[in-house]
């Protein structure tokens, strides 16, 4: 999800590839009242959605940070469902485990349960942000703030990409033995102006990247979900907005929407697309044909 706090009032330009509000996009349902509401997660085994709510600073280790369930009628089944964490950020699951990005480790929740048992130590990081699983088991975590994605394999956290290439990972997807990474992009710094983000997949190798399309600037990515033939759901959290990407790295603005627009979720069956709004305290359940 998102970077740093004090980056929230940076601009990032948007790509000549437009901004247009799909009329056909439905908004099936909102709930508001959470508490920074940061990553969605739709289980389709037990036919809920995890939310990580962050509580207070997205970086401060406070112990106010939590992950909620609610059903996919917008309803809240369980909130606090698992407490003790500090900043929850991206989620992912893996063998009956909630994998959860908190600043500077992985921690791991039984879903049986709702509690939190290991928490993996992820050296030298800043600002863990997305998980994302493979057909392996091998969990994967973005540190947008070092240009970094850890994996944890055989229950050891190691370095399985680290470069500047990256620009910002944030969202993270495994498609067809590839990561597709969303970058968040480059802050203001030094009186150079900021660098909107754009796609980018390396194989799940780990030994190289490529720009997904022509690297045309997108915004500042967050969430990120495949939808097949090419294309991608995502989010911009500094400008707003579901977005949808396609390979050759075209984007629309499929809804506008404000600032803090955070790590979503995608339901392939019923089509719909799980946003949480960050700065609203709000998820929000679209229906994207």
């Amino acid at each position: 999800m998102t970077f740093l706090k004090p980056l929230i009032a940076a601009s990032f330009l948007m790509a000549s590839a437009g901004v247009a509000a799909a009329a056909s996009v439905e908004k099936v349902w909102e709930l508001d009242g959470l508490k920074q509401p940061e990553s969605a997660l739709y289980d389709p085994s037990g036919d809920v959605i995890y939310v990580s709510e962050v509580g207070g600073d997205m970086r401060a280790k406070d112990g106010d940070g939590r992950i909620t369930k609610v059903s996919t009628d917008g309803k809240i089944l369980q909130s606090g469902w698992a407490t003790g964490l500090n900043g929850p950020k991206g989620l992912a699951l893996s063998g009956g485990k909630l994998y959860v990005a908190d600043i500077d480790e992985l921690a791991e929740i039984d879903l049986a349960t709702g509690k939190v048992g290991k928490r993996y130590r992820v050296d030298g990081a800043v600002f863990l942000n997305d998980v994302a699983t493979d057909g392996a088991g091998r969990v994967y975590v973005s540190d947008t703030a070092t240009n970094t994605i850890s994996v944890l394999q055989d229950g050891q956290v190691k370095t399985w990409l680290k470069t500047d290439r990256l620009n910002g990972p944030n969202g993270l997807a495994v498609e067809d033995e590839v990561m597709v990474v969303a970058s968040f992009g480059k802050p203001p710094a030094n009186g150079q102006e900021a660098v909107p983000g754009f796609l980018v997949e390396a194989p799940l190798s780990g030994d190289s990247t490529r720009t997904l399309g022509d690297g045309s600037p997108v915004g500042a990515i967050d969430g990120l979900a495949p939808l097949g033939d090419g294309k991608y759901l995502a989010t911009d959290y500094l400008k707003g907005g579901l977005l949808r990407i396609d390979a050759s790295g075209a984007f629309e603005t499929l809804v506008p929407l404000p600032a803090g627009t955070a790590d979503l979720s995608w339901d392939p069956q019923k089509k719909i697309a799980y946003v949480p709004q960050n700065k609203e305290g709000k998820l929000t359940a679209f229906r994207v044909p």
